[in-house]
């Protein structure tokens, strides 16, 4: 079995938020405007923030938001922080939105690489 795809310290993570019906205003300003300085001590970056989406399938009805970090814990240690915590509610109370941490997988991994995982 292939273990660097499932090794944290192996590959980066993805911080992805969908968001839906953002309110621009204000308190949304302020959210951009500190967001940057607070992913800076975890190594957090955009990879993508709201660009042009072709829908390929299913409907689209909102922003992606794509942030990188060096790996799963530098990311949750990033949306635990005092600095995101404190400017977490200007985007949630200004959007409905989804967001999550996902592992990436090393480089080299290839699909049947899960075969291994899923004992196929």
């Amino acid at each position: 079995m292939n273990t660097t795809q499932t090794d944290p310290r192996a590959a980066k993570a993805y911080a992805v938020a969908y968001l839906r019906d953002v309110n621009v205003g204000p308190a949304i300003v302020d959210y951009l405007q500190r967001i940057d300085a607070s992913m800076a001590p975890f190594g957090g970056r955009f990879l993508v923030h709201g660009g042009a989406l072709t829908p390929l399938e299913g409907a689209w009805d909102g922003d992606l938001v794509v942030l990188e970090f060096p790996d799963v814990e530098a990311a949750r240690r990033w949306y635990d922080s005092p600095a995101y915590r404190a400017i977490l509610p200007l985007r949630t109370e200004n959007s409905h939105s989804i967001a999550c941490v996902v592992q990436g997988v090393a480089e080299g991994y290839r699909a049947t690489d899960k075969l291994a995982e899923l004992a196929v």
